[in-house]
């Protein structure tokens, strides 16, 4: 405690000592901090200006004063404009101007404007001589104190001063001690230097250099040039209208020395006068070091600069204007010591008025003089300053030109034709040259510097010129005449008569009198330096502070001095008069040169004229590219989504090309007669067939893959073989018969192309067949080619025709064909195969024949159009008795008028075959023998005893007909004949499903009442019970969807507002609403991409859903849930970027320097106008929002369900690289803080970590590899994996795990729901291949390629919930599996069994099963199951339905018969005819409305049904259609959860 009292006094100790120059002696601040010590803030830059008026601020706050006033443009055309040509009354010189113009900006300067820009443009009057009316001429308010002032009227606005106030040379050494190194050499010694190298080299040692200010070249004529990049002002150039590099410019202190050649030779001097400084200090002081060197040359150059401000420029600015001042005799005081209690700080009367004085002296242009030599010669302009030959420098055409005019000479020819020249006379007209081409910006080249003088005064709130004038203590003026009576009269009429609309500056400088500044102006500026003076601890007169030496030679030291000490050439006698700020003959003896002559705008090159740009022209093209290349970007990514698609199909066409090729090499080495080739089906299709000649004049076609037998050709007498002369396909067209479609073969070689044609040569002769041969070129051959799908046209018009015929379509209805078109179709006949094809069925099939036989009346071997009329109009008009006496004849197969029992047999069987079914010959033989036990000991059934067998089956055999074939667009018969057709298929379906809750042993029809639901009377009524079933259904996910999107619109609400009711930054002014917009959805999209994560979190998803939140939060609908999201971020996305689009206009067409202030993070050079290029590709926002945007459009192309289906790897690594990069990015984009301050974080970690957290999990556990204890390959090509159990891997039935088979890659996961029970030792799966990953799979574990090695490991992660396993919850449940999708009902049924057999409490009432399959034998493996279930269900829980959809419709004939013995069977068995099971047996696909409807009729007291299914998305969405279309009315919900495959 003691040492740190200690160090704490040696502290303050220290800080007083350095204070009070105890240690050393004290130098003046760079930056006037500490100045004065009671106030150390006093003077220093950024201060605020001292108000000695009261602000009249029209709200008292900060709007600007005189809105009354007249338009600042017609003040200054009418007041301050007039002749030119006119000298100084008491001939002030030009150099006293210029100076002059130095000392103001030593002590006062503005800065850049506020920031954020606020414009305060003045209006061009009609008729100006100079600006275009329509225009206005901008102006930005100055910046001021926004921490504490511009709040009330208290505390209203003040402007800030950005240099020190002091007379402290900061022109010369800037205002900061940082700025002032910068400009210094920092050695004590240039080896390289001799005494005539530089201009101030010691003499005595000329390679000392300390304490030097660096000069261009080390010569010292020059300050080295700022290629370290001085903030200096660099605007436009006025004459050439260029941006250039400010690395021309020299280092100086003043960041505005450089606006004129003539204020810049001024600095250069001073800077040349400190190194003079500096060698004479060195040359007296060896031992000091280059600082002390440095600090005593600066504080003796700065003591001069005071002494020839305030006791030579001063008084000649004066002169005797003290005189009309009450009370005073001087018009600069003696100095009588430091007074601490003046404010140094500069005024807002002179900042805003009195300074500007100066303006009226202005001349419009500069002689430059060489030395004088026998005579006085004044230089002509080069091309260096533009045009040449000229009297003088244009004052117009030089701003920030003034680097061209010291490179042309020397700044002692500008010095001594400034003091040559003399200035303006001091009155009321200002030079053109500042009222109409002063200098302006890049955006508006030229300005009217006395119309931004006086509003600049409003916008400081300065009041009116005689409230000033009362204020200081000045009698106001009566009239306009008593201002000035010359302009009297002008400046009534502008002023509407009311001396309260003039401004401070009108009126002082209307005061202007005998060549002096009036009373206001001179008792502002008297009193502004002696502020400065006296208030200034560091004045070199304060004898007390000790700090300069030889105070009486700087008293001594005259401006004339130091422009001799500063041009070594110039010779004292003639080249420069005693007074250079005069020129004065009655008392000055050295005035040899006088100035040719007044300068007049006319004696030199024009000004140029006004220049405008926009700012948006140097973007246009960048800013339309790169948003065309963001839409194009877009579209390559879609097409290269679809290309890789494309060619991964490709890919698998070409391993089945290659696997075809192995196949004909096989064939070739074996001998095999038949050829593997493809064939051409269209334009765009095509199959690999095997091709087979023989036995007899037959050709045979076959899959090449399957095996499956497609067509048979009979091959003709006029055979035609033509093929291909020219193209790549190498095609032959083989043409047997003229009405049906021709064998249109491709080969991929020539080779292979002769080879067929010969073994087809060689056969056909072996036939005795005759053929004609031709060649074509591709393009025609394939012309004359009947293919399959022309073909199928044909076919398709017929039977459309034909079925129109047969119901007797009105021939004005212009939705079917006419009577002259199906005249057309006389010629079509349709073979046994196409015949075949109609019906779905093999052409060998009997049923096929014997119809076909039936319908062939003429025995022609063809099926002609009125032989098919015939058929159609018998199944579409025909009684339930001529349908069954027609499968009578069909199946009277010896045509005895009778069948025998072999023969209803043959019947029974040939339709399982139809169907892909079978049953035991045992069930079939009771079968036939209880349906013929009725007609006691017949071995036959005649016509009538089989009619009336089917009596009991009248309705079946009425809806029964034929169906066509996909695209005849032909109502159903049934519909189009029969009265309240919709009611008599509801009914016929619910009896041929049975009673939905009927039991299975006692099976008899019974009579069902068809659910109908009670609809409301009224249309909106209807309505309303519909959004109530629906709202009541789905609530739990409207209430997490509408909490999600109110709570993504709250973000972007708060956001929004957050930013458009705070325009403290600017950002609004320029691009209005859209800069709220883009930060709001930019809120909205962070939340969304952050919460997404939880979505992806699925261990933690399957936990809660185990907890009480499953009763609110839908779990299963986490998918939906994450695309929701997905949806709504691309939404925002897209609102995002085109809002920044705007903004990037808006940006674009701002000046750089409103840019630098609205975005103070960013930096560019002075001369560097910021394109939309920069904004965009330049700025960390920018470029990370470029590839955000093309990142998303990556992940959104990839995630299409196409890309899921056809490039899974790809959708999966643009998700995880995608997701990753949009993180890290999202980051970066907000640390540029081009808007706001990030935010990213505070919506992105919570969730991040919770992410994160779920993943290790995951992966803690994925890299166990799993045993395979069993692979069996099942049919259907699904591969049953039985794989050890890990410990504690608990879960229920429905669920689903994530497997990466090792011998493919362990790092890619597929999702199967699991097959096995909770109760059961191992896992299994039943995977299908579908797809690259699972056919692979199928391959690896199959018998053949393992031989006798392991069977490869698996990595398992999961379980995972979903909605299946919540089937136990529901009093009646309803499960819907189709293909593949019978997985977790096989758990389901397993873990069902398990519990009613453990004893374990179900709530249960019943559970449905529907399985849909294509055949019998497509899911064998099932059955088993279904089976064990039936045999343990000893509570009649669960009933089982099994559909067959090979014959896709339920009312065919070829599936009534099927029916009818399924009931039979089930009715003397209890069981099914063709799965032995108790379960029922359908044809067709289901039809969920009515068998949803019996359901509810059934079980009239339960009010919730859970359906559950999963299968192909047709099959879902039909069951989530029939739910949602029973939940519109009144009565039972059914909850459906579902799962595609």
């Amino acid at each position: 405690m003691i040492k740190y009292k200690m160090n704490k006094l040696s502290e303050v100790l220290l800080l007083i000592a350095v204070l009070t120059g105890v240690c050393g002696k004290e130098f003046p601040p760079y930056n006037g901090w500490f100045n004065n010590r009671g106030n150390p803030a006093s003077g220093t830059p950024d201060s605020e200006l001292t108000r000695r008026l009261p602000a009249h601020y029209v709200d008292g706050v900060f709007a600007p004063s005189g809105p009354n006033r007249p338009n600042p443009r017609t003040i200054s055309t009418e007041i301050f404009s007039g002749g030119q040509g006119l000298s100084s009354l008491n001939n002030k010189t030009a150099l006293f101007v210029f100076f002059g113009s130095q000392v103001m900006h030593e002590i006062t300067d503005e800065g850049r404007p506020g920031c954020p820009p606020e414009y305060f443009n003045v209006d061009v009057p009609s008729g100006d001589p100079t600006f275009d009316s329509t225009l206005q001429l901008p102006y930005l308010r100055s910046r001021y104190n926004q921490r504490d002032s511009g709040f009330s009227p208290n505390h209203p606005r003040d402007q800030l001063n950005a240099v020190t106030s002091f007379l402290d040379g900061s022109s010369i050494y800037g205002s900061s001690r940082t700025w002032s190194d910068k400009l210094r050499l920092h050695k004590s010694s240039c080896p390289t230097r001799t005494a005539a190298s530089n201009l101030f080299s010691s003499q005595s040692n000329p390679t000392d250099c300390r304490g030097e200010l660096a000069s261009y070249n080390d010569t010292g004529n020059f300050p080295t040039l700022n290629t370290i990049g001085l903030p200096l002002y660099n605007p436009v150039t006025s004459r050439d209208y260029q941006l250039k590099s400010a690395s021309r410019f020299y280092r100086i202190g003043s960041r505005i020395a450089h606006e004129n050649p003539f204020h810049l030779s001024l600095s250069i001097m001073w800077f040349r006068h400190h190194n003079y400084l500096a060698r004479t200090v060195r040359d007296q002081n060896a031992s000091l070091s280059d600082q002390d060197v440095f600090e005593e040359a600066r504080i003796q150059n700065i003591a001069t600069f005071q002494n020839v401000i305030l006791y030579e420029w001063l008084p000649t600015f004066l002169g005797n204007c003290h005189a009309s001042l009450p009370g005073l005799t001087t018009a600069v005081p003696t100095y009588t010591g430091y007074k601490p209690g003046t404010s140094v700080g500069v005024s807002d009367i002179f900042q805003g008025a009195a300074m500007h004085y100066l303006t009226t002296l202005t001349p419009p242009g500069v002689y430059r003089r060489n030395k004088f030599s026998g005579g006085c010669v004044f230089r002509r302009t080069t091309a260096v300053t533009g045009s040449s030959g000229q009297k003088a420098l244009r004052t117009c055409n030089t701003n920030w030109n003034s680097d061209e005019a010291l490179r042309d000479t020397n700044i002692d020819e500008i010095l001594m034709g400034m003091s040559s020249q003399i200035a303006e006379r001091e009155d009321h007209v200002v030079s053109a040259d500042l009222r109409n081409h002063y200098y302006g910006t890049l955006e508006f080249s030229r300005q009217d510097l006395l119309a931004n003088i006086l509003q600049k005064g409003r916008d400081h709130g300065l009041p009116d010129y005689n409230a000033a004038r009362s204020e200081l203590g000045l009698p106001p003026k009566a009239g306009f005449a008593d201002i000035n009576s010359q302009v009297a009269s002008n400046l009534s009429r502008i002023s509407d008569g009311r001396l309260e609309n003039i401004d401070i500056f009108t009126g002082g400088m209307l005061e202007s009198n005998a060549g002096d500044p009036g009373q206001l102006f001179c008792s502002v500026v008297r009193d502004q330096f002696l502020r400065l003076r006296d208030g200034d601890r560091f004045w070199f007169e304060n004898t007390r502070q000790n700090h300069v030496p030889n105070v009486t030679a700087i008293k001594a030291t005259k401006i004339r001095d130091v422009i001799l000490r500063t041009n070594p050439n110039l010779n004292a006698s003639v080249d420069i008069q005693d007074h250079p700020f005069l020129w004065n003959p009655a008392s000055d003896t050295k005035l040899f040169c006088q100035q040719p002559g007044q300068l007049t705008g006319n004696d030199m090159e024009p000004c140029t004229p006004l220049r405008r740009h926009d700012n948006f022209s140097d973007s246009q093209v960048s800013y339309a590219l790169t948003f065309a290349l963001i839409g194009l970007f877009a579209l390559l990514t879609i097409l290269l989504m679809r290309r890789l698609g494309v060619r991964k199909r490709q890919d698998f066409e070409r391993q089945k090309k290659r696997i075809l090729s192995k196949r004909r090499s096989n064939s070739a080495r074996r001998g095999d007669s038949d050829t593997l080739t493809t064939e051409i089906l269209g334009q765009n299709e095509s199959q690999q067939i095997s091709i087979h000649f023989g036995p007899g004049a037959v050709i045979h076609t076959k899959a090449a893959n399957s095996g499956k037998k497609l067509r048979k050709i009979q091959l003709s007498d006029n055979m035609r073989v033509v093929r291909s002369n020219t193209g790549e396909r190498k095609t032959v067209f083989i043409r047997a018969k003229e009405d049906t479609y021709d064998l249109v073969l491709s080969f991929s070689d020539e080779e292979n192309r002769e080879i067929f044609l010969q073994k087809f040569s060689d056969y056909l002769k072996s036939e005795n067949i005759p053929w004609e041969a031709d060649s074509f070129p591709e393009h025609q051959l394939m012309h004359q080619a009947k293919t399959k799908h022309a073909r199928d046209v044909v076919l398709k018009e017929f039977f459309r025709t034909a079925l129109a015929q047969a119901l007797k379509i009105d021939t004005d209805d212009t939705s079917y064909t006419t009577d002259a078109e199906s005249s057309k179709m006389l010629h079509v006949a349709l073979s046994k195969q196409e015949f075949a094809e109609y019906l779905k069925l093999k052409p060998e099939s009997l049923f096929v024949q014997q119809m076909f036989q039936v319908a062939d009346v003429n025995d022609d071997g063809e099926v002609s159009f009125r032989e098919f009329l015939d058929i159609m109009v018998l199944f579409t008009k025909g009684s339930a008795r001529d349908k069954a006496k027609l499968l009578f004849n069909m199946y009277d197969l010896n045509r005895s008028g009778s069948l025998s029992i072999d023969e209803f047999k043959v019947m029974l069987r040939s339709m399982m075959e139809m169907s892909n079914t079978t049953a035991d010959s045992r069930n079939v033989d009771e079968l036939v023998n209880g349906m013929i036990s009725r007609y006691g000991t017949k071995e036959e059934l005649t016509l009538d005893d089989f009619q009336f067998m089917m009596n009991d089956y009248n309705a079946e055999l009425s809806e029964a007909s034929i169906s066509g074939p996909a695209g005849v667009k032909i109502d159903h018969p049934i519909q189009r004949l029969t009265n309240g057709t919709k009611l008599s298929r509801a009914k016929a379906s619910a009896s041929i499903y049975g009673h939905p809750g009927q039991s299975r042993v006692t099976v008899s029809t019974p009579t069902v009442r068809v659910f109908k639901p009670t609809k409301p009377k009224s249309k909106l009524e209807e309505r309303l019970v519909a959004i109530q079933k629906l709202s009541g259904y789905y609530r739990n996910h409207i209430v997490c969807v509408s909490l999600y999107v109110f709570l993504t619109l709250g973000v972007f609400a708060e956001a929004f507002y957050a930013v458009a009711s705070n325009d403290s930054s600017g950002l609004k002014r320029i691009g209005g609403y859209s800069m709220a917009t883009a930060r709001a959805s930019a809120a909205a999209l962070m939340f969304n991409f952050s919460t997404i994560l939880l979505t992806m979190s699925r261990n933690t998803i399957t936990q809660l859903r185990e907890t009480f939140l499953h009763r609110y939060i839908p779990f299963d609908s986490a998918i939906t849930m994450h695309r929701i999201i997905a949806w709504l971020a691309c939404f925002f996305t897209a609102i995002h970027v085109i809002a920044h689009g705007i903004n990037f206009y808006s940006i674009s067409t701002q000046s750089a320097s409103d840019l630098l202030c609205l975005f103070s993070d960013i930096w560019y050079p002075s001369n560097f106008l910021p394109s939309f290029a920069f904004w965009c590709f330049q700025t960390i926002t920018g470029i990370t929002g470029v590839i955000l945007t093309l990142i998303v459009i990556v992940m959104y192309v990839f995630a299409a369900n196409y890309s899921r289906r056809l490039i899974f790897n790809w959708f999966r690594w643009t998700h995880k690289f995608g997701y990753l990069s949009l993180y890290f990015f999202s980051v970066l984009h907000g640390s540029g803080m081009l808007i706001s301050p990030p935010r990213f974080y505070l919506y992105f970690l919570f969730f991040a970590t919770l992410y994160t957290l779920d993943r290790i999990y995951s992966i803690s556990r994925k890299k166990a590899e799993i045993p395979v204890v069993k692979a069996e390959l099942l049919p259907s090509n699904v591969t049953n994996l039985v794989f050890k159990r890990p410990n504690n891997f608990d879960y229920q039935a429905g669920q689903w795990v994530s497997i990466a088979c090792l011998a493919q890659s362990s790092g890619e996961y597929h999702p199967f729901t699991l097959s096995s029970a909770p109760h059961e030792e191992h896992l299994s799966l039943h995977i299908r291949a579908v797809g690259p990953w699972t056919t692979n799979l199928r391959r690896i574990y199959d018998p053949e390629t393992l031989r006798d090695a392991p069977y490869p490991k698996l990595y398992l992660d999961g379980p995972f919930g979903e909605g299946h396993q919540d089937w136990y919850r529901y009093d009646v449940a309803v499960l819907v599996g189709g293909g593949i999708g019978v997985t977790p009902f096989a758990s389901i049924l397993k873990d069902l069994v398990d519990k009613t057999e453990s004893g374990v409490g179900v709530k249960c009432k019943a559970v449905y099963f529907l399985w849909v399959t294509r055949d019998q034998k497509q899911y064998e493996w099932l059955t088993d199951i279904i089976r064990e279930a039936e045999e343990k269900d000893k509570k009649l829980i669960l009933h089982t339905h099994i559909f067959i959809t090979q014959l896709p419709h339920k009312f065919d004939l070829r599936t009534t018969m099927l029916y009818i013995c399924e009931k039979h069977f089930q009715k003397i068995a209890g069981k099914s005819l063709f799965t032995g099971l108790r379960a029922i047996t359908h044809f067709g696909r289901p039809d969920f409305v009515p068998f949803f409807s019996s359901l509810a009729d059934q079980w009239n007291d339960v009010s919730n049904f859970g359906v559950f299914s999963c299968g192909p998305p047709p099959m879902t969405r039909g069951v989530d259609k029939a739910c949602g279309k029973l939940n519109k009315f009144e009565g039972a919900t059914f909850a459906h959860h579902f799962e595609n495959f």
